[in-house]
């Protein structure tokens, strides 16, 4: 099979047709000719697992990380940044209805503040595209930036003289799994998180590490292929810091934090500006990322998590930044007098709001939502559902994950005047 690449999936995969068949095609852009050499299904979808381009686009462009195309961490390096953004607003205009720009991340290189490597029998570095077993090796990911390069250098220098060994994830063997990195971008603050299986860490492990601010360990007892576990020990700073314009976050290994810190900064400012009066109920709260932004404001804010761990979090960055915010522990589907607050901030999931609470905003009519979405496909579902009373007044896209398909939005809906 061969032919034009049409335009890109949602998923950021090439579309070739051939009659009413469609193909997908990765690490391709609108324009390349190309020839599908062997392909399988996924999800019910034919995908080409070897082909060739025969001519390439005239706007495709060089990528600027060596990985790419074996890495799975990036679809769309190949494709111009400013032709990302044309991508990612067609796709969210499509999902709303209506036209909707997508604000350019300020950084597109070493803006990612958070890679969680693979350490593995096949590689130490991200897993190959299409495959959940191989890796492939990594000396440097240019989307997080130079310190990465620091860490995996110090990290093959442990595995070199201490040789632990290193987890085969087809056999559940091997003590090393993988090595999250997070740096504060704002302040410089360092932290490694090592994920091992049950065994003895070398003690001289933290002594390769000595410009990070935090190194923990942590213990994986399972066969999931997750880079997180139960802390072990840590060593430094229990915390690291990050700033969003004024305010300071602390972050944990197992804390959730918006992963581009430069267009995080734009996103609290965008939610702070859509906010009316003075109550606000912040639903998925999370560790505080909006509930405390807002209210250092001056807003009153209250805020509801199902994690007891992010509330935890959201109380220490309440106390940290000097503000007056109540954070509490209950499911989506428990918030009780929505009508009571003047907004309503909900930053739900990919999976998008619980219909229980669909039907509870439905009934108590808060006067203003903001609805903060990672999902364009959920969103437009619940919109969809939210229209039976809301108008939406303002919707925007910022681009908080370059060079892949994802696309953040900020949605401001105001209940319909009787």
């Amino acid at each position: 099979m061969r032919g034009v690449i049409e335009r890109l999936s949602d998923e950021g995969l090439g579309v070739l047709r051939a009659g009413r068949r469609e193909m997908l095609i990765p690490h391709t852009v609108p324009g390349d000719t190309v020839e599908v050499l062997r392909w399988r299904r996924k999800k019910r979808k034919p995908i080409a697992t070897e082909f060739k381009v025969l001519e390439p686009s005239p706007i495709r462009t060089e990528p600027k990380c060596p990985y790419f195309g074996r890495c799975g961490g990036c679809l769309l390096q190949h494709l111009p940044y400013k032709e990302q953004l044309k991508f990612k607003a067609e796709k969210l205009s499509r999902y709303l209805g209506m036209e909707v720009e997508v604000l350019p991340s300020p950084v597109i290189y070493g803006h990612r503040n958070r890679i969680d490597v693979v350490i593995s029998t096949s590689g130490v570095g991200f897993r190959r595209y299409g495959t959940w077993w191989e890796a492939v090796d990594i000396e440097e990911c240019p989307v997080f930036g130079e310190t990465s390069g620091k860490v995996l250098k110090a990290l093959r220098e442990f595995i070199e003289e201490e040789k632990p060994s290193l987890y085969d994830i087809r056999r559940n063997e091997g003590f090393l799994r993988y090595i999250v990195i997070r740096e504060g971008k704002f302040t410089g603050d360092v932290m490694i998180n090592l994920v091992t299986k049950e065994g003895n860490l070398p003690e001289s492990f933290p002594d390769y590490f000595p410009f990070a601010s935090s190194i923990y360990w942590s213990v994986n007892r399972t066969e999931s292929d997750v880079s997180y576990g139960d802390v072990q020990r840590f060593w430094g700073e229990e915390f690291i810091r990050e700033r969003l314009d004024d305010v300071v976050y602390l972050i944990h290994p197992n804390s959730f934090f918006q992963t581009n810190s430069y267009q995080a900064v734009n996103l609290v400012k965008k939610v702070a500006e859509l906010v009316d009066g003075e109550r606000v109920l912040d639903l998925y709260s999370g560790v505080g990322t909006f509930g405390v932004y807002l209210a250092k404001r001056g807003f009153k804010v209250e805020g509801i998590e199902i994690n007891p761990f992010a509330v935890e979090m959201a109380r220490k960055n309440t106390e940290l930044n000097g503000v007056s915010a109540e954070f509490h522990v209950r499911s989506d589907r428990d918030v009780e007098n929505l009508s009571e607050y003047d907004t309503v901030v909900v930053d739900p999931p990919r999976a998008g709001l619980h219909p229980k609470l669909v039907r509870k905003i439905l009934k108590d009519e808060p006067e203003r939502l903001i609805y903060v979405s990672c999902n364009p496909k959920t969103l437009s579902n619940n919109l969809s559902q939210l229209r039976e009373k809301y108008r939406v007044e303002y919707a925007v896209g910022l681009d908080m994950f370059p060079h892949t398909p994802h696309v953040e939005a900020v949605v401001g809906l105001r209940k319909f005047d009787i």
